[in-house]
């Protein structure tokens, strides 16, 4: 049995190997072979864009155009609107009652609708994804916080541990997901803005990006069962905005996830801002391992 044992581990490592041998020249690919590893990034600025400093940013995506679609909170100052990366805003905007405090914001895959969440009143805006009009309102239970889509189902933040998956059309609610470290069994609560994106290590798996509230800390989670997958350290990106303590990262945007083999325009390419932060940052990510 002890002869037979050791062939096994001989074997186990060969293959081992000779799978991270074929994975190359990814560097993490080795550490990709343990589903429940957590990679250790840092996100690193490669270029800086204006962005609106009186926006209290609560969510932030790409639409289909590659413009930039914001979401904005504060009470008497919630809205959506759409800008380009350079900061140019459209006259494309639609105000929130001022009652209403707005929170994130996706676009339904392929064409829509756009939905926008708010806060504390369980009320999601269901809006043209063109003219940013209202078409219906529905209601949910709970706090609304975070918000992306991928082509059979969003995904929703509420400040907890716990992520909902909704019908992209009627908002049902269709799953939930407990997110965890499987590093050391920890629930990472306070989630707040989302991003729907891909596996970056080039499979076709989906990937939440997720920013912890009042922190700048951002976490890599597998939407099919919670696990996170990678831990983003993005203290490094500076923060301009007027000393506040509300001013905090929170905006996290992959420019086209859902083309992300384009090489045309922004596509594949990540981005970063804050709450009333008057800069936009594409960044890298990069293995600190």
């Amino acid at each position: 049995m002890r002869q037979a044992a050791h062939q096994h581990t001989r074997a186990h490592a060969r293959a081992l190997l000779i799978t991270c041998a074929a994975a190359l020249p990814l560097a993490t690919a080795c550490t990709q072979l343990d589903p429940d590893h957590v990679e250790q990034l840092r996100a690193e600025v490669i270029t800086r864009y204006p962005f609106d400093a009186d926006s209290f940013t609560q969510g932030l995506e790409f639409d289909n155009t590659g413009n930039l679609l914001v979401s904005t909170g504060w009470w008497g100052e919630g809205r959506v609107y759409r800008t380009t990366i350079e900061g140019t805003e459209t006259a494309t905007s639609e105000v929130l009652d001022p009652e209403l405090f707005g929170e994130g914001i996706t676009v339904a895959q392929p064409s829509g609708p756009l939905w926008q969440l708010t806060w504390k009143a369980g009320t999601a805006y269901k809006r043209d994804p063109h003219t940013l009009r209202t078409q219906d309102t529905v209601t949910y239970r709970g706090q609304g916080w975070g918000l992306c889509a991928y082509e059979d189902y969003l995904v929703m933040s509420d400040g907890s541990a716990t992520l909902t998956l909704r019908d992209p059309h009627t908002f049902d609610v269709i799953g939930t997901r407990d997110v965890i470290n499987p590093d050391t069994g920890e629930k990472i609560d306070k989630l707040n803005e989302l991003d729907c994106t891909y596996d970056r290590h080039g499979h076709n798996a989906p990937r939440v990006l997720a920013n912890r509230f009042l922190t700048t800390d951002v976490y890599e989670i597998n939407p099919d069962d919670g696990h996170v997958t990678a831990h983003i350290d993005a203290s490094g990106l500076p923060n301009n905005a007027t000393p506040d303590p509300n001013n905090v990262l929170n905006g996290i945007a992959t420019a086209n996830p859902h083309e992300r083999n384009s090489d045309a325009g922004t596509a594949g390419r990540l981005f970063m801002t804050g709450k009333r932060w008057p800069d936009l940052y594409e960044v890298a990510l990069v293995n600190v391992e």
